[in-house]
């Protein structure tokens, strides 16, 4: 009827398997319970089916929190060459991308397979398909109510996720369960997300769908330099994903379109070069031909070279650094590669991932208000704060 345990792992993901296997292999009896089909679906689906599971170049400035400094204990106790140790002994290839950036040569399957594996090797207990219905305090530690019976443990941990990608299983019990403990819950929000574009701003744009170009993003002294893509609602690239955690509604955002080049430079050697060639044309050669002609269209006259003065020229190229983005949100919870807020880290030990409020109650993952760039960072935080409640139970 009621199966002891000494640790009850919430969530078949990342920082969940992670901790289970750890604190398995000090010889703890665990179970993981996670509600959906089968675990770490989000390590399946990340690096385009590759898993980008860890960014050599982790430190905790690629973090976002309402502390900055929460995240510093755990990340310094279990580094990515740490992960990659584990990964090396299982035997599965991989290779850098770009920037630190590690991803699996064949599959992310590979990961979860080694997660699992891991697992197994230290009798952890997996159960999948199995939903909680109800979470209690015990004169022991814990009593889980759960569609295959009641189990109880002296130690819980939450590893939950965010609301990122719901068609995935992301919910928000993790923070129910927090808030149902007694500890705050900051407000969460879509991260690493692409943007939406409406009205003329999309109409400008969106028959310019799978159009990429270098950009440099900035919002809030902050600053991206990768690519853009635009698509059919708005626009999405790795540099829109990273600055997306920054913006909130209503804030501006803006684009540099040649971050890579002296734009103001180029024109004039262009001008003196070409002086019967149209702006369009010359802007079709430092920017893809299709955004070059509607920036003519829309935003600039295009005329031939020798007709511009400098003033001409110097306004042209200033707009093309700082050129505003006028977006109407984000495409939400539904593409959101994280979940920015979450547990108030205030109510969390740095170094163990525990509750100051409850004893034996940890709290690891996405669910904590720790939330990384893209490229490795937000798994890199999965596997160290993971490590640092397995090592502390």
């Amino acid at each position: 009827m009621n199966d002891a345990f000494d640790v009850i792992v919430l969530g078949g993901g990342a920082a969940g398997l992670m901790c289970a296997l750890i604190a398995g292999g000090r010889g703890k009896r665990v179970r993981v319970i996670e509600h959906a089909n089968r675990c770490g679906k989000k390590i399946l689906m990340s690096g385009g089916g590759r898993c980008n599971f860890t960014n050599l170049g982790t430190t905790p400035k690629q973090f976002l929190s309402a502390n900055p400094h929460f995240c510093k204990s755990a990340l310094a106790r279990y580094t990515p060459l740490d992960f990659v140790e584990m990964v090396e002994r299982h035997g599965i290839g991989y290779h850098e991308k770009e920037l630190g950036q590690l991803f699996c040569n064949d599959s992310s399957k590979q990961i979860v397979k080694m997660l699992l594996d891991e697992c197994a090797a230290a009798n952890v207990q997996v159960d999948v398909g199995c939903s909680v219905h109800s979470v209690a305090q015990s004169a022991g530690g814990f009593l889980i109510d759960s569609s295959s019976g009641k189990s109880s443990a002296s130690a819980l941990v939450v590893a939950t996720g965010g609301l990122s990608i719901p068609s995935m299983g992301a919910s928000g019990f993790g923070y129910q369960l927090a808030q149902q403990f007694g500890h705050r819950v900051l407000p969460t929000r879509a991260g690493l997300v692409p943007f939406t574009l409406s009205g003329t701003h999309l109409d400008r744009l969106a028959d310019l769908s799978g159009v990429a170009l270098p950009v440099t993003a900035r919002c809030n002294n902050t600053s991206f330099s990768h690519s853009m893509l635009i698509t059919h609602r708005g626009v999405s690239g790795p540099a829109l994903l990273q600055i997306s955690s920054y913006w909130q509604p209503g804030e501006a955002l803006h684009l540099d379109l040649l971050p890579n080049d002296d734009a103001h430079a180029r024109l004039k050697e262009m001008q003196a070069e070409r002086p019967l060639a149209e702006l369009r044309t010359v802007l079709s050669e430092l920017l893809p031909k299709r955004f070059a002609q509607r920036l003519c269209e829309t935003w600039f006259t295009s005329k031939p070279m020798r007709q511009y003065s400098a003033h001409d020229l110097q306004a042209v190229v200033a707009s093309l650094n700082d050129w505003p983005l006028v977006v109407s949100g984000t495409e939400g919870y539904r593409t959101a590669e994280v979940t920015l807020g979450g547990v108030d880290t205030d109510e969390l030990n740095s170094s163990t991932m525990q509750s100051k409020r409850v004893p034996g109650l940890y709290f690891i993952g996405e669910v904590v208000d720790v939330t990384g760039w893209l490229g490795g960072y937000n798994f890199q935080w999965a596997w160290a704060s993971a490590s640092a409640a397995g090592n502390a139970i």
